[in-house]
């Protein structure tokens, strides 16, 4: 089992990020004990304490799913902290268009990307640079703790 925490701020791109997906969160942190890993708009793919994840959030749940081998899964994602956030990515996302920088990763890329690289893919090779946390939120998963 792996575990994600969802989070959502009082930040104006939270707002437009969830008006964007019809959804309740609008960023995706992958759980490893107490830290996320995690791609964030200044910072590109960084780990942080989970505590300061949920600190930050106005609303946030943590959701528990399956994978085959939960450790490649968070060996795949722990190796590309350091890599910048996708912001060309994440906007051609918005206007339909196919802009993903193949080394750049916004949070909701990245976690599928891991999956898959674990061999246990949750979408479609094709698809992963179009999922957004909703998408991720959707999946059957049983939610463990929340605010």
């Amino acid at each position: 089992m792996i575990q994600l925490l969802y989070t959502r701020s009082h930040h104006l791109s939270s707002a437009a990020i969830r008006l964007a997906t019809w959804g309740d969160f609008s960023h995706v942190a992958q759980i490893d004990g107490q830290t996320v890993i995690e791609s964030v708009f200044r910072d590109g793919v960084r780990e942080a304490s989970l505590d300061s994840a949920i600190t930050r959030a106005s609303r946030w749940a943590i959701v528990e799913y399956h994978h085959d081998n939960p450790a490649a899964m968070i060996a795949a994602i722990r190796s590309q902290i350091g890599k910048p956030y996708d912001k060309t990515g994440a906007l051609g996302l918005g206007l339909h268009r196919n802009w993903q920088e193949d080394d750049a990763w916004w949070c909701s890329e990245l976690i599928p990307w891991g999956a898959q690289q674990g061999n246990d893919p949750w979408f479609r090779s094709d698809a992963i640079h179009r999922i957004t946390p909703q998408h991720l939120w959707m999946r059957h998963g049983r939610i463990v703790s929340s605010d």
